[in-house]
């Protein structure tokens, strides 16, 4: 298939207004992907009115029918992964089978919100009078805008869009400028499912600015989903008051990881590897401060050494590879400041602890996985999310502490356990202040689960049963003047 160029505006595949163009580039050899349309506020805002004119009709739609281009949607994505995903992989640098992973999760929301779109219930209430009935109602909230991230450049657009399709609600979508490519195959993807026009529209841009301010200041957007550090969630949602937007956003997250001297430290290495390795530790449930109980943090650190060790680093293309290049180099650049000053406030590297500047690798945003141990609070890696392949050890004496040093963040989106007693498993279950909690499980992704944070980490939840009322507005009726 041919790569897109053009913005996906009310059906039509049209050039900016601007006629502006960008570069794609590959994060592992810095080559370019190629070059497409780069929208301004008048496009987004041509996509706004493309939106509110199919509104209505999407809105009022048979649930069934909803369903059923969700399910072909879906089919589609499935029949085409092997190019999605090595066209995500060649604009992200994830290894492809991470790609291929992100692609089939996607796809089962699709799966999940064409189930929940027949199964958006109303009810009714008994009244305090004879002559009088009380009913609720679920309608769609209206037009939806998503403001999506580059570190999964699929799932986060399909897990927002699912649910507002399923709703009844259009949605114009600004994707990350690093990763524009895969967004743009996702309209593709719904139109030759059969979605109306103007339903869906995708709207790339360098500058988020100008787009982004389209969809601020037109009351129409009823409702704006934006995953993305705290920092713009925060800018976004008091420019969402101005209309009184609804907002749901997923925000930065500082995970910690718990390790308790009884823990089968075989499961809790493979599966803090796993999640720190994840996207390169480019995500924001990625394992960020490992607290290991002092009596057995040398021998956690030593295996963690092992494991990382033996991961192929490359070009995500490579089926042996498990660790890819970072998204940009300014993410390199910052991983090299937080070990730097992790090293000059006494941290210990065990593994790596540089950029990759030899052969092929040096083209490209490549940072060896690296192991810290010694590591403690006065250090950047545990007060900022480092985005990128370290593991800090930090060790800790009792429950109390490990629970209130974990706790000792305005961030609260995920956190993670290990331990075989099952009275402390239910304490730190209740006790982190995380909106997902892993006991003896850093694997948490699950489409019929509801994902979001605590704190400053974001409101509002994604996916499961809960996952269309951010969508969805309740509107209560009193039926007067009946027969007492």
């Amino acid at each position: 298939m041919e790569i897109l160029k053009n913005l996906f505006i009310g059906g039509e595949w049209v050039p900016a207004q601007s006629k502006k163009t960008f570069e794609v580039l590959n994060p592992a050899t810095g080559e370019l992907v190629v070059e497409i349309a780069d929208a301004g506020e008048a496009d987004m805002a041509a996509a706004i009115d493309k939106a509110d004119h199919i509104q209505p009709a999407w809105g009022s739609s048979i649930a069934l029918e909803r369903s059923a281009i969700l399910r072909r949607a879906a089919a589609l994505t499935r029949e085409r992964i092997g190019f999605l995903a090595e066209l995500m992989t060649k604009e992200q640098g994830k290894p492809l089978h991470q790609s291929v992973a992100e692609l089939e999760y996607g796809i089962g929301f699709l799966e999940w919100f064409a189930e929940e779109a027949r199964r958006i219930y109303g009810m009714t209430i008994p009244s305090q009078y004879a002559t009088k009935r009380i009913a609720v109602l679920k309608q769609p909230a209206g037009i939806s805008a998503c403001i999506t991230p580059w570190n999964f450049p699929s799932l986060q657009i399909l897990r927002k869009l699912g649910a507002a399709l399923a709703a009844g609600c259009t949605m114009v979508v600004k994707p990350a400028e690093l990763t524009p490519l895969s967004a743009l195959e996702i309209g593709r993807t719904f139109q030759d499912a059969g979605l109306p026009d103007g339903v869906l529209s995708i709207v790339p841009s360098l500058d988020p600015v100008p787009p982004t301010a389209a969809i601020q200041k037109d009351p129409r957007v009823r409702v704006l989903s934006f995953t993305g550090s705290t920092e713009v969630g925060k800018l976004l949602m008091r420019g969402a008051a101005e209309t009184m937007k609804r907002v749901s956003l997923e925000l930065g997250g500082h995970a910690p990881v718990l390790v308790f001297a009884d823990a089968d430290l075989d499961r809790a290495v493979a599966e803090t590897v796993a999640c720190k390795t994840r996207n390169m530790g480019q995500t924001c449930v990625s394992a960020n401060r490992i607290f290991v109980h002092e009596s057995i943090a040398a021998e956690f650190a030593n295996r963690l050494v092992t494991a990382l060790g033996a991961l192929k680093v490359g070009n995500g293309l490579d089926p042996d590879v498990a660790i890819g290049p970072l998204v940009e180099p300014a993410g390199v650049e910052k991983v090299e400041r937080h070990v730097a000053d992790a090293s000059q406030r006494g941290a210990k590297v065990l593994l790596g602890g540089s950029r990759y500047t030899d052969g092929a690798a040096a083209k490209g945003n490549f940072y060896s996985p690296t192991v810290l141990l010694g590591v403690d609070e006065s250090m950047l890696v545990t007060q900022e999310e480092t985005f990128g392949p370290v593991a800090p050890v930090l060790t800790f004496q009792s429950d109390d502490e490990a629970i209130d040093r974990a706790n000792d963040t305005p961030y609260g989106l995920a956190a993670y356990a290990f331990t075989s007693n099952l009275n402390r498993a239910v304490l730190l279950a209740e006790r982190l202040e995380y909106g997902t909690v892993g006991i003896n499980d850093a694997s948490i992704s699950a489409v019929q689960a509801p994902f979001g944070g605590m704190k400053e980490s974001g409101v509002g939840r994604e996916g499961g049963p809960v996952g269309m009322e951010e969508y969805l507005e309740t509107k209560y009726v009193s039926l007067g003047g009946l027969p007492g």
